[in-house]
């Protein structure tokens, strides 16, 4: 079971919060959880949010489809961020000149998969 969750126009640059998704990529989600919480850079706040949204779809798909749910058993499958709407900006000069100031914004996704189960020994190849 894949759940996913994301989050549009977030005010931090998409290079800076590839930073933080690269280290929680592939890891199971309480080890990812405890990452984000003590990171210190601010794209981790955001991206914690994410994680946390995708595991309360994941709770809710299973809970429909009525099939047990263990939070300690979810692996984060895929994570990346994709770059959003840059908002221009002027700043003033020298000489009367304008210069330009990019406000760039990024959107976080996060997909969440339950661990396969372990198949039994011995069966057919």
């Amino acid at each position: 079971m894949v759940a996913r969750a994301s989050a549009r126009h977030v005010r931090v640059t998409p290079q800076k919060a590839r930073r933080i998704v690269d280290m929680i990529r592939g890891k199971d989600t309480q080890t990812a959880i405890a990452t984000l919480q003590f990171a210190p850079q601010g794209a981790a706040e955001p991206t914690l949010k994410v994680l946390q949204s995708a595991i309360a779809n994941l709770r809710v798909k299973a809970d429909e489809a009525g099939e047990p749910f263990d939070e300690r058993n979810l692996v984060i499958t895929s994570a990346f961020v994709d770059e959003g709407p840059t908002m221009k900006r002027f700043r003033p000069r020298a000489q009367g000149r304008a210069g330009r100031i990019n406000k760039r914004t990024s959107h976080i996704t996060v997909l969440v998969t339950s661990k396969p189960e372990k198949a039994a020994k011995g069966g057919t190849r």
